[in-house]
């Protein structure tokens, strides 16, 4: 009966600490929305134009090596 006790003491430990959270407004969600979604854009930029930039100088050489 004590691991049913436990369990039912960490759910009530988890109702109460979900009480005090600060959940965000509609507006709050929304910007913060938009925030990772241009976070993810500018990131993916960077990476994309990371990898063209590799292709031409990593794999042009190394094709250039090996060429007859």
């Amino acid at each position: 009966m004590g691991r049913i006790a436990g369990i039912k003491t960490f759910i009530d430990e988890c109702i109460v600490e979900m009480g005090k959270v600060t959940w965000p407004d509609r507006v709050q969600l929304r910007n913060a929305t938009w925030v990772v979604i241009a976070f993810t854009i500018l990131i993916s930029l960077v990476i994309w134009i990371m990898d063209i930039v590799s292709n031409w100088v990593i794999v042009d050489m190394i094709m250039g090596i090996f060429a007859n």
